[in-house]
C-alpha cells in the first residue's frame, strides 16, 4: 500500500516506516514542520519515498495517517481528496489531553470515519474521545542493543526543551534529584538549564548530542531518571530500558504499566527516588541485575515486531 504520513515524532515513525509499504512523506522547499521529508538522523529505509503537495496531488493513496489536527485539512489540499470519506484514515495521538487532564475533548470527538489510535491505554482513558473509533497500539522500539556500562556515576534524564516545558517534564524537580545523584540532561534546547536551575556543571550537565551518540552516551550512566509529571509515555524511558538501564521515575500516566516490579523504582515520594539513586551508585551490581530486568521487561511488551502486527491488523481493518 501507499501510506501517506507527515514526518512529526522521528522515533516513532522510524518503527512505523519498517513496515511493508510504501510510505509517502510530505517535504517542502523550507523543510518545515509541514514538510519535514526524510530523517537526516534516523534511518529510514529506501520505502520511505518524499513527495511534494504538486506530487502528492497524483499519487495512489491507500491510506493516510494523520497526527495533527490541521493535517485533515492539509491533505484535502494537498491531495485533493478527503482523509475518511474519499481515502482511509487513522489519526495518531501521541499526547495525554494538556488543557484539563479529563474533560479535554479531542479534535476528532464528532467524527465516526477516522479512527483514532492512541498510543497508551492512559490516554485514550483520559481524553474525551465522543463518537470517535478508539483504539490503543502501544509503542514499539527497534532495539538499540544491551549497551549499558553504568561506568559513569550519574543518572541520565531526556528532555527536549526544559526550561520551556516546565513543571509538565519535572525540570524544577531536578535540583531536587541532583543533591542524591549527579544529573546528565540530554535533549534538544537543554543549554543553559543548570544556569537556569543554579546547579554547577558537577551537578549538572547540559548534553545536546545527534541521535547517533545518543544512546551511548545515556548507556554510560549508571541508572536512567524519568522525573516527567503529565506527557504520553516517553519514547527516551522504553529506550533507557532497552539499553539495560535501571529506571528512577515518577508514578505518573503509563509509567507504572511500562516499569514493572524489579526494573526499577517508581514512585511519587521524592525521597524514595533519591534513596533509590543513591542504592543504585553505591551498588552497581544491583543497578546491572535491574538493568537486565527492565530489558527484559520492554522487549516482551515494547518490541517493534509486535508494534508492526499491530500495525498490519489495523491497516487491513480500515482498508478492507
Amino acid at each position: 500500500m501507499n501510506v501517506l504520513v507527515w514526518h512529526v515524532h522521528g522515533s516513532w515513525l522510524t518503527s512505523f516506516v519498517q513496515g511493508p509499504h510504501t510510505f509517502l512523506v510530505p517535504v517542502t522547499p523550507d523543510r518545515g514542520p509541514d514538510g519535514l521529508g526524510r530523517a537526516r538522523t534516523w534511518q529510514w529505509p529506501p520505502t520511505v519515498r518524499e513527495l511534494s503537495p504538486a506530487e502528492l496531488r497524483e499519487a495512489d493513496i491507500d491510506l493516510m495517517v494523520l497526527q495533527r489536527p490541521h493535517e485533515i485539512e492539509l491533505a484535502r489540499r494537498w491531495t485533493g481528496r478527503r482523509p475518511g470519506i474519499d481515502v482511509p484514515a487513522v489519526y495518531v495521538e501521541h499526547n495525554s489531553p494538556h488543557e484539563t487532564p479529563t474533560d479535554t475533548r479531542h479534535p476528532l470527538a464528532d467524527r465516526t470515519d477516522i479512527t483514532l489510535v492512541h498510543v497508551t491505554h492512559f490516554n485514550r482513558l483520559m481524553w474525551d474521545n465522543g463518537r470517535a473509533p478508539t483504539t490503543v497500539i502501544e509503542h514499539g522500539i527497534i532495539d538499540p542493543g544491551h549497551l549499558w556500562t553504568g561506568d559513569e556515576p550519574r543518572a541520565a534524564v531526556v528532555v527536549n526543551e526544559p526550561v520551556r516545558r516546565g513543571r509538565t517534564t519535572g525540570t524544577d524537580l531536578l535540583p531536587t534529584f541532583a543533591r542524591a545523584v549527579p544529573l546528565d540532561v540530554f535533549g534538544m534546547r537543554t543549554e543553559g538549564l543548570g544556569d537556569h536551575l543554579g546547579l554547577p556543571p558537577d551537578r549538572l550537565r547540559s548534553r545536546d548530542l545527534p541521535q547517533s551518540s545518543l544512546h551511548p552516551a545515556m548507556a554510560r550512566c549508571r541508572m536512567y531518571l524519568h522525573p516527567v509529571r503529565w506527557t504520553s509515555l516517553g519514547l527516551s524511558l522504553l529506550e533507557a530500558m532497552f539499553l539495560g538501564m535501571p529506571v528512577v521515575a515518577l508514578d505518573t500516566t503509563e509509567v507504572r504499566e511500562a516499569v514493572p516490579e524489579g526494573a526499577g523504582v517508581v514512585s511519587n515520594r521524592l525521597d524514595v527516588l533519591q534513596d533509590a539513586m543513591r542504592g543504585f551508585l553505591a551498588d552497581p551490581a544491583d543497578a546491572r541485575l535491574t538493568g537486565e530486568a527492565a530489558r527484559a521487561a520492554v522487549q516482551a511488551r515494547y518490541g517493534e515486531r509486535r508494534f508492526r502486527d499491530d500495525w498490519e491488523r489495523l491497516i487491513k481493518e480500515v482498508t478492507r
